[in-house]
């Protein structure tokens, strides 16, 4: 009894396992715990590195099925026990060209949608904003090209109280440990945002999975990359790079907020316009210069002419 009971728990955790491929259509931007397969993000190129991977995954898992199928098929139907009799050939060119043939359309169907969604994923082109990330140990510094805004963002100072105190974090107290940061990089939904980014120091690699692509951040190189987020909402990730003693300290995060609440945190964050200096007063009118000698040379010429007589 013990024998079939446990014959029926290894049988329900293999059929768990197989349904997990479905089950993968309804998961999150956040990774979660047991998450077996990759999420679907929230921007275009999260969206193409899914559906490249279904792709791929459908496609093993139906010639894993094939395959094993036939393999159980063989041992079950052509068993010693039953009288079969191993065949015995050397060459078979049809079975040849078969399974050389076949592999290689699979591959063909497999490499064309994958590469088309690869070249997209580099298109840069028609951006509407460019934001500059620039990675230092340990931090990372954002800057609104064309906008006069520019921050860092590091660790926040709870978790690095934590983890410097030897505290052991309480996952209902600090949800977040280790993925907060003091400044967030904020961005507008539904806008296609190109990145440049690069490294001040080491190499470093900016990687959010919601937004579904990772990019090198490398000292004397900039590298390229856009995104356009669907979805509000607040997307963490991490530096994705063995760049020294602190390397998992530097989380990322994302804040996507529609376009006219990010408009009016922009407008916030810009520097306020120096003030116009005040325009001098006036000085009071005065008399010409030429004008005082003027009268007082015909006070003296009237002064020297004398009375005329009363005499005739």
């Amino acid at each position: 009894m013990t024998q079939v009971n446990g014959m029926w728990k290894r049988l329900a955790m293999a059929c768990t396992l197989l349904a997990m491929p479905a089950l993968a259509w309804a998961q999150s931007a956040d990774p979660h715990r047991w998450q077996l397969n990759m999420g679907k993000g929230v921007t275009a190129s999260s969206q193409h590195a899914y559906d490249a991977h279904m792709i791929a995954l459908i496609v093993c898992i139906v010639i894993g099925i094939i395959v094993f199928g036939a393999m159980g098929y063989a041992m079950f139907k052509f068993r010693k026990s039953k009288g079969a009799v191993a065949a015995q050939f050397s060459h078979n060119t049809t079975a040849e060209i078969i399974w050389t043939v076949i592999p290689v359309l699979i591959l063909v169907v497999m490499a064309w949608p994958a590469t088309a969604k690869l070249i997209a994923m580099y298109d840069t082109r028609d951006a509407e904003m460019t934001v500059k990330v620039t990675g230092y140990q340990w931090m990372w510094k954002y800057e609104y090209l064309g906008e006069d805004v520019s921050f860092t963002s590091r660790l926040d100072r709870e978790s690095d109280r934590i983890r410097q105190s030897g505290e052991k974090p309480d996952l209902v107290k600090n949800p977040h440990y280790l993925l907060d940061v003091d400044n967030q990089l904020v961005l507008p939904t539904d806008t296609k945002i190109r990145f440049v980014i690069t490294a001040d120091d080491v190499i470093h690699a900016w990687w959010v999975p919601a937004l579904g692509w990772k990019q090198d951040a490398i000292p004397g190189i900039v590298n390229e990359a856009w995104t356009d987020i669907k979805e509000p909402g607040v997307y963490r990730g991490q530096c994705a790079e063995l760049c020294g003693k602190d390397h998992g300290f530097m989380p990322i995060v994302v804040k996507a907020v529609p376009k006219a609440e990010f408009e009016q945190w922009l407008a916030s964050k810009k520097p306020a316009p120096a003030a116009e200096p005040a325009p001098a007063a006036p000085s009071p009118e005065t008399a010409p210069a030429e004008a005082a000698p003027a009268n007082a040379a015909a006070s003296a010429s009237a002064a020297e002419t004398p009375a005329p007589s009363a005499q005739g």
